[in-house]
């Protein structure tokens, strides 16, 4: 299954064809050992993790795709289908198999992944059988890619994204959720649609659960570099926080209203996930609120979490947290909810 019937085998017996239709120069050498192939692994081939994979592939993020799930006839499927596109798009290497050996020699690791729910099922019983499809996952990960970063899309993506660092074994910096990034990017288009700008010239946090416990941070709204509320003030015009509020729970209520509408969501979360791939692999040490371990941040303690914190990622996985400011009442509200999520956490049954 890893890939289909190459052209290049198609001489008598098999001949590789490459070998005669290209004439070698003289005087060459062996590429250079410093050049990087980059390979991204992708496991889990559902509306998300295709729609992950299809992005990778058109912003030319990786040489090497693997695509790895336990449904071996969707899969191959998936694979013949991008394959296809293949003059259409950067040469990428795709290949695919339900073996996570395919995984060895990976950059970085994606899971999107998860149970979904039974009618009538309670929330913490479709996190504990997604806990144990992790736990099935997540070893074979750290043992074929143990250098590799990890990064957790499954929901909920920061408690899943805690049992991925408890499961693998990997130090917290290669281990980050895709937690708000979304959720932002949601949040500065509402803001710019509100104020009639481009989103890219909105800067604009929604921290903590990626969740309905999540934070938005309006003290540190800037559009193209003028603090919003700050503006508002000095110039004494008025703004309702109901307004602000309101605004906070259309984000949250975005993703509801997609997967009433169609079903699942899969496109922004696609482009989102291939936001932070770029940002880990191409080393931009750019600034992205994902899920990290956050204990020791803001006043977070009562144990290990993971929540979403603006948080600068390169090559290494998560560089740092940034020093944000935070009023007294975001602090207070952040705080709540890692003890939402360490609320969680607490009735889980890891077996670790």
């Amino acid at each position: 299954m890893h890939k289909a019937p190459s052209a290049s085998s198609l001489g008598p017996g098999g001949l590789d064809l490459s070998q005669a239709f290209f004439k070698p120069i003289q005087n060459t050498a062996p590429p250079s050992p410093t050049k990087r192939h980059t390979k991204i692994a992708v496991v889990g081939v559902g509306n998300v993790g295709m729609a992950i994979a299809q992005t990778i592939l058109t912003q030319d993020l990786a040489d090497e795709l693997a695509l790895i799930d336990a449904k071996p006839d969707k899969l191959r499927g998936e694979m013949l289908d991008l394959q296809h596109a293949a003059a259409f798009l950067p040469r990428t290497k795709i290949s695919a198999s339900v073996d996570y050996a395919l995984a060895a020699g990976s950059d970085l690791c994606i899971v999107t992944a998860g149970a979904r729910q039974i009618p009538g099922e309670s929330r913490l019983n479709l996190l504990q059988r997604n806990v144990a499809l992790f736990r099935a996952i997540v070893p074979a990960l750290a043992r074929h890619a143990p250098e590799s970063i990890l990064l957790i899309v499954s929901n909920p993506v920061d408690v899943l994204t805690y049992v991925a660092w408890k499961l693998s074994g990997f130090p917290s910096n290669r281990v980050v959720g895709s937690g708000t990034n979304l959720d932002s990017s949601r949040f500065r288009f509402l803001i710019a649609d509100h104020l009639d700008v481009n989103a890219q010239d909105v800067q604009a946090y929604i921290v903590g659960e990626h969740g309905d416990s999540s934070v938005a941070l309006w003290s540190s709204i800037s559009v193209g570099g003028v603090p919003v509320l700050s503006f508002l003030e000095k110039q004494q015009i008025a703004y309702e926080k109901k307004t602000l509020e309101e605004i906070h729970k259309e984000v949250v209520d975005c993703a509801y209203e997609v997967i009433s509408l169609k079903g699942y969501t899969s496109w922004a979360i696609g482009y989102s996930v291939a936001n932070l791939a770029r940002a880990l692999l191409r080393d931009q040490r750019s600034i992205h609120p994902v899920s990290v371990l956050a204990r020791g941040f803001f006043g977070i303690e009562g144990g290990d979490v993971f929540l979403s914190l603006p948080a600068q990622l390169g090559r290494g996985g998560v560089l740092g947290v940034t020093n944000v400011h935070l009023t007294e009442e975001e602090a207070a509200r952040l705080r709540d909810s890692a003890r939402t999520i360490l609320e969680v956490q607490g009735q889980l049954d890891l077996g670790i």
